[in-house]
Order: C-alpha cells, then structure tokens, then sequence
C-alpha cells in the first residue's frame, strides 16, 4: 500500500479565502495559510496534489500556492453542493489509489520530529486501510468536528477501531453513544482534518449524493460512516495539534501555536506579556 497522493478541499463558500490567509511560519517567514498545508503534504513525501476550489479562484490559489505551485493541479466544484461533492470532484485525480485528504481551513503542528501527514501516512501503511487522524476534543467544540465512537486496538495506545462516524453531534447524542474508554470526561475523538482514504470513499459518495435530494447533507463523515461498517477503518491520535483557522479567533490561535512552536517564542512571548500587563480587562471600544 503506497500512499502517492493527496486531495484538498478548499470549495467552501463562506471559508474558500481562509487558505489565502498569511500567517508568520516557524522559521519567521511569512507565507500563505495554502502555502503551510501544501508544505506539510510535501514534507509527508507526497508529490501529486490535488486542490478542490471555487469556480474564478485558480488564479489566487496558484499564487497561494508559493513554491508549490508546479506541483499542483486544481479540480473546480462547479456549484456549492457541500463537503461530500466537493471531494467527488477529484475522483479523476485518485482513480484507484489510496490517497491522503486534508481540509484546507486547517493547520497542523506536529509534537514530534515527522510531521502529522507523515504519522498518519506511516500508521496506514503498516495497518494497511483506511485510517483517521483524531484528536481529543473538548465538548464544547463538537459543533465544528466529525467524531467517532471507537475502541482501543489491543498493544497500541494511540490506535483505534472505528465504529460510528457522526458529522457534529450534539452533547447529548455524544455523552450517550460517543464515549471512547480512557479519554478524560467532556472530551471526545474528533476528527483532525486528515484521512487516508481508499478510491471506494469516491462510490459511497456517489451512491449517498445520488440518493438524496439535498447534496449539501451529505457529508464525508456520512460516507465514512459506511465505510466503518464496511472495512477495516482505524482512528489514530497524531502527536500534534490541528488548528481550525474557520471559527471565531482561529487565525490569531493557530498563528500563536506556530509562533509559540518557533524560533521567535522568546520575543512572542515578551510581546504577549506586554500586552496582557497594558490592555485593562473589560477593555471595549464597540
């Protein structure tokens, strides 16, 4: 099992500008949240990307892309039919082969040496299926993620057996039916953005889209639903952190973790310490 390509989606009305974001990398270096992902793909040793976009935005993504641009091919999601159609959109560039899927509105610091595609990458290879990358969650941030019910695989306390997949489940629904043995109470496994995926996710998609009069209800977390009942389908806990640059405060959080993580912290941290001891609490200005 070789894992020689990888799909990003990026079609998202209301997120399809976060990749064009620019944020500050480790090094100090100022480059395009697309430009951070791509960089990661790269590191994992994949070569061939793909970008699922909005119609009119190749142009901006190319640019986007820094100095990646000539590795990657773009696929337009003609109309905003949500996340399930959007990944269809590549079935032409997966054909039969396995492939590493990230969203585009995340960002991913690894803990560890290997970056978090190439931990990922390396657990499905040796699994040899479909794997996940999760990371526990708090409750209150299940509105934003896919999450699983799973079971530890025996010997390995990072790797689970995946039962259900529920696209954003509520509190509730979670305390009863999402529960993962020996994660803390009020956590759950919630996706990280980061899938190695079999060719046949492309038919289960088809088969859900094709049944329903409503695309923007399905969603990949529907289709891995069917996969988990399926085939062999493991979660597995990445040492790393992903950050979702498409909620409230996102970019500013997920440019501290990376400015925290790098060669700047010192001065960062300095800054932040300033700033804390001149900024009154309750300040507002609305």
């Amino acid at each position: 099992m070789k894992i020689q390509k990888a799909v990003i989606t990026a079609a998202s009305p209301g997120q399809h500008t976060l990749p064009l974001q620019r944020l500050v990398d480790r090094r100090g270096v100022e480059r395009t949240a697309l430009e951070l992902v791509l960089s990661e793909v790269s590191e994992a040793g994949i070569e061939e990307i793909c970008v699922v976009i909005q119609p009119g935005d190749e142009r901006a993504y190319q640019q986007a892309a820094g100095q990646h641009a000539g590795r990657v091919c773009f696929v337009e999601q003609p109309a905003p039919l949500g996340y399930g159609d959007a990944l269809r959109r590549s079935k032409s560039f997966v054909k039969d082969s396995h492939f590493l899927h990230l969203v585009g509105d995340h960002l991913y610091l690894s803990q560890v040496e290997r970056c978090c595609a190439a931990q990922l990458i390396e657990t499905a290879v040796q699994n040899e299926c479909s794997v996940s990358a999760v990371q526990a969650t708090r409750e209150s941030m299940l509105p934003y993620f896919g999450t699983v019910s799973a079971s530890r695989v025996h010997n390995a306390s990072h790797l689970y057996k995946i039962n259900q997949v529920v696209e954003k489940p509520t509190p509730t629904f979670a305390e009863q039916e999402l529960i993962v043995a020996g994660l803390r109470q009020g956590t759950y496994l919630c996706f990280f953005g980061m899938h190695i995926l079999p060719p046949e996710i492309m038919e289960i998609l088809n088969r859900l889209l094709e049944s329903t009069d409503d695309p923007k209800s399905i969603t990949l977390s529907a289709a891995l639903n069917e996969l988990a009942s399926a085939k062999k389908y493991l979660a597995f806990e990445v040492q790393g952190k992903r950050y979702n640059i498409g909620i409230q405060y996102g970019v500013l959080v997920a440019q501290l973790a990376i400015a925290l993580a790098g060669q700047d912290r010192d001065r960062v941290l300095t800054d932040l310490v300033e700033l804390l001891a001149t900024t009154p609490q309750g300040c507002s200005h609305d």
